[in-house]
């Protein structure tokens, strides 16, 4: 980018330099060619009639025919020093100009940046600046908000789980006289409530690992095959609450070199999602598919489609696909923003697709 951006003003200073030095030299050619009619008018004035040397006209001719060259090269001189001169005022004008325009590309206004037309092409380059700067100022804003929003959530999405606990854990003390079927049932809801207790707390270390920390890689070689079966029967549980199955579709023993750690994060994810906005009764599908440098893993659910303004939006940080917030499926909206830098960082990418409830989640990365 650096190298770009040097060529460009290289072409720049090229650009000015030809144009001032062409203005310079058409004004001094201008004067010369104007001093020079001025002379040969004089001489062929002189030569028009047979002056007589006592007068005065005479006098003034003939001393003008043996001064005027000395006096032509002294006007030459001024007027090219005149041309420097304004030259050198009009690049300060320039400077000025630029030095204005840069107040105008971190102000609020919406304004373009205006400049002399000789200018144009930095215009060009200062509101495209301007552009993204106003683009990055309104993506920050929106995900601090956004983030602000997802803190309150959070918060008050603690108190419900927690009353309950507490509800619960009270009324199994209080109560002396309880049936061992009721003691089994508010147990159960206890450790339900706390469980659903320790995933918002560990949304809120999520939200600050992944805003304090960079992530680094370790690459290793891993069984793919192995690790997509192994996530499978981890999610046993999930699938069975919905009734799901999850197909896996892959050859034997595929081998990937990655960091293990990091990338079971993306496919945890994407399952998990697959899950969370798959209707009930419905076929999961993980296919891989491996070519000569890359392979190819779809994780592919039959859900509500999601439209084409969220599925732009939907590897952003917070940013969560359903507005209203679900208990069961709310999560801090960092899942796939997560996920997508994971998988840029081993040099692949990662799209959404959704049409005919039908939503497929496409990742790309290198092969062995």
């Amino acid at each position: 980018m650096n190298r770009k951006n040097n060529s460009k003003l290289k072409k720049f200073k090229q650009q000015m330099t030809a144009k001032l030095l062409g203005r310079v030299i058409i004004e001094i050619t201008g004067l010369a060619v104007v001093l020079t009619i001025i002379y040969i008018l004089g001489r062929f004035t002189c030569s028009l009639r047979t002056w007589d040397q006592d007068e005065p006209a005479y006098i003034f001719f003939n001393s003008l025919r043996y001064y005027l060259p000395y006096l032509v090269l002294i006007i030459i001189v001024i007027g090219i020093t005149v041309i420097l001169i304004r030259a050198w005022l009009k690049v300060l004008g320039y400077l000025e100009d630029v030095l204005n325009a840069t107040e105008n590309i971190y102000s609020d206004k919406n304004s373009l940046i205006n400049l002399p037309l000789e200018l144009n092409e930095v215009e060009n380059q200062m509101n495209q600046i301007k552009f993204n700067v106003s683009e990055s100022k309104r993506v920050a804003k929106e995900a601090e908000q956004r983030k602000n929003d997802l803190v309150v959530y959070l918060a008050h999405d603690l108190k419900t789980p927690l009353t309950s606990v507490i509800g619960y854990l009270t009324l199994l003390r209080d109560e002396t006289q309880i049936s061992d079927e009721l003691r089994e049932k508010y147990l159960s809801i206890s450790l339900d409530k706390a469980e659903r207790l320790e995933d918002l707390i560990n949304e809120f270390f999520e939200i600050t690992r992944f805003n304090l920390s960079n992530i680094t890689l370790e690459f290793s070689r891993v069984n793919l095959t192995r690790m997509l079966e192994q996530l499978i029967y981890e999610f046993k549980p999930m699938l069975s609450d919905k009734n799901l199955q999850c197909v896996l579709n892959s050859a034997p023993d595929i081998m990937i070199k990655c960091d293990v750690d990091k990338m079971q994060r993306v496919f945890d994810n994407l399952l998990r999602n697959a899950v969370n906005y798959s209707f009930d009764d419905s076929v999961i599908d993980i296919t891989v598919t491996q070519s000569e440098k890359t392979l190819k893993i779809n994780f592919v659910n039959h859900g509500n489609t999601i439209s084409r303004e969220k599925l732009d939006r939907i590897f952003e940080q917070f940013y969560r696909l359903d507005s209203a917030r679900v208990t069961k499926t709310g999560g801090a909206g960092l899942g796939l923003a997560i996920a997508k830098e994971i998988v840029e960082l081993h040099g692949g990418k990662i799209t959404a697709n959704s049409e005919n409830e039908i939503i497929n989640f496409e990742l790309t990365i290198p092969s062995l």
